[in-house]
């Protein structure tokens, strides 16, 4: 039986880079050992081991280095032969050349890999493409971990500018009624209201009218909701994890929020054994002087079939689109079918779509230079004054049938020369000192509210607050392109099908 008593790459002269002890031994001991190797080898033979009275060394020359494995003396030498091998394979994995700073470098990625290869003294069966996986620890429950706290942490921003609308709205009251609120306890008058108790809330702004009439409600005696979802942190995380991978669907967690805010989250959506995701992403770059140098939106029908009894279905595509866009349907997709009919069915009628998995049916993608295209056209225009720039940003919504949710125009500001003073808003704003980011928040944009603008003075020149980069989310597609019936490849009967639909941006810049 093979022992493998360490793995090691060192120098010529015996120098220990990177070495593994996979039995217990002293540092003493495996630099003693390397040191002697060098001298044991022959001038001028060719060999791949040498031994001692109690060690064997199985090398391999790595141009100035040496791959070394170190094994007791009754092991099988054909077996270590071929560890060897794969242990010299795994080295250019991690290091681009075979140099001493190389190695040290990525020293714990060689460490990794090589308790892949041997456990405790004896090789494990596996192959390089297995110790690449392994390593990686790609992880689908990571995955889904991260997508329900970035779900949550949306869920908070939201909750958040709820309660930030709340509050301007209780000012806005109290100042037609001529009546004085009182403040948080100890925070005197000021003009920008937050909440003390480290919340994510403290980094909202809220833009004050008349500076001298404090603008807060009274404090309510509980925790506000956006702290109850921070409060629950890891055990709602943990319990959402394990609701989602036995496929259940998973409830917003926060309360009752304002209708502009439940817009600007995906709603849940009650699936059905066919379900439908219709999802769009927009690449946009414009040149802050006007033109349109690159636009492209990227288009995915999706379907997931969880009953088999509806496994041989049909989609009936409803393209009322005139845009342009170039379509392409899933290779097992009847294109002659779709062409005819703007029908979606697979070639063979008799086989069923495939179950428990998401597969991506239809597909389109619309790149142009077309302004008149533009979703959501940005406008800015610094100019210098004696103090510095007033800078006046307005945005205007070329497709009225959009609605656009959560959506945030962010300026970059100068850094060292405080807050920007505000002028008139349209909506609310935060600024971020550490990112030296103005964001300008809006809730919705659609055909009710298409234009708005924001003005603000602060120093510094016109190049400084460039580029803008535009944000947002929405439950309507840009191109429209709509599954509007499925039904059975056998009696044309209509199944039943829940869809979700998604536009949502990649990259959004005015340069």
């Amino acid at each position: 039986m093979q022992v493998l008593l360490a793995a090691a790459v060192c120098t010529k002269a015996g120098k220990a880079i990177v070495s593994r002890q996979f039995v217990e031994m002293t540092r003493t001991r495996i630099e003693g050992l390397l040191a002697a190797f060098p001298k044991l080898m022959n001038t001028g033979k060719q060999h791949t081991f040498v031994e001692t009275d109690s060690v064997r060394y199985v090398y391999q020359p790595l141009e100035k280095l040496y791959m070394v494995l170190i094994t007791t003396k009754n092991s099988n030498i054909l077996e270590d032969l071929e560890t060897l091998r794969l242990f010299s394979r795994v080295i250019p994995e991690y290091c681009r050349v075979l140099e001493e700073s190389e190695i040290s470098e990525h020293c714990f990625d060689l460490i990794f890999a090589f308790d892949e290869i041997v456990a405790l003294g004896y090789r494990e069966n596996v192959n390089l493409a297995q110790i690449r996986t392994f390593t990686e620890m790609d992880s689908h429950e990571e995955k889904v971990f991260r997508a329900v706290r970035e779900t949550q942490e949306r869920e908070a921003k939201a909750e958040m500018r709820r309660k930030a609308k709340e509050l301007q709205q209780a000012r806005r009251d109290a100042e037609r009624s001529g009546k004085k609120l009182p403040a948080f306890g100890g925070f005197g008058s000021g003009g920008v209201t937050s909440i003390s108790s480290g919340s994510i809330i403290t980094d909202t702004i809220v833009e004050p009218e008349k500076p001298k009439i404090t603008p807060a409600p009274v404090r309510p005696s509980g925790p506000s909701k956006a702290l109850k979802l921070g409060a629950k942190g890891k055990e709602v995380d943990n319990f959402v994890d394990k609701l989602k991978s036995e496929g259940e669907t998973i409830m917003p967690t926060a309360g009752k929020r304002g209708s502009d805010v439940s817009k600007a989250l995906p709603p849940p959506v009650n699936m059905e054994s066919v379900h439908l995701r219709v999802e769009e992403k927009i690449t946009l770059t414009c040149g802050r002087d006007g033109g349109l140098q690159n636009m492209e939106v990227l288009g995915m029908v999706t379907l997931r079939v969880t009953d088999d009894k509806n496994g041989r279905i049909r989609l009936i595509i409803n393209n009322n689109d005139g845009k342009g866009l170039q379509l392409q349907t899933h290779p097992n997709v009847d294109k002659k079918l779709f062409t005819a009919e703007s029908v979606i069915g697979l070639k063979n009628p008799e086989k069923s779509f495939p179950l428990n998995s998401d597969v991506g049916v239809l597909k389109w993608r619309l790149q142009t230079t077309d302004e008149s295209l533009i979703p959501l056209t940005i406008n800015c225009w610094p100019s210098e004054s004696g103090t510095g720039c007033d800078v006046n940003i307005e945005y205007e919504l070329q497709e009225e049938n959009l609605e656009l949710n959560d959506v945030v125009i962010s300026i970059p500001v100068p850094s060292g020369v405080g807050a920007p003073v505000i002028g008139d808003l349209d909506g609310e704003y935060k600024h971020d000192s550490r990112r030296n980011i103005l964001d300008w928040c809006l809730p919705v944009i659609d055909a009710n509210n298409k234009t708005g603008s924001l003005e603000f003075s602060i120093a510094g020149q016109p190049n400084d607050f460039f580029p803008v980069s535009v944000s947002f989310v929405s439950k309507r597609n840009y191109c429209d392109i709509q599954v509007t019936k499925v039904t059975h490849v056998d009696g044309d009967s209509s199944v039943r099908f829940s869809s979700e639909t998604s536009f949502v941006v990649d990259k959004y810049e005015i340069l």
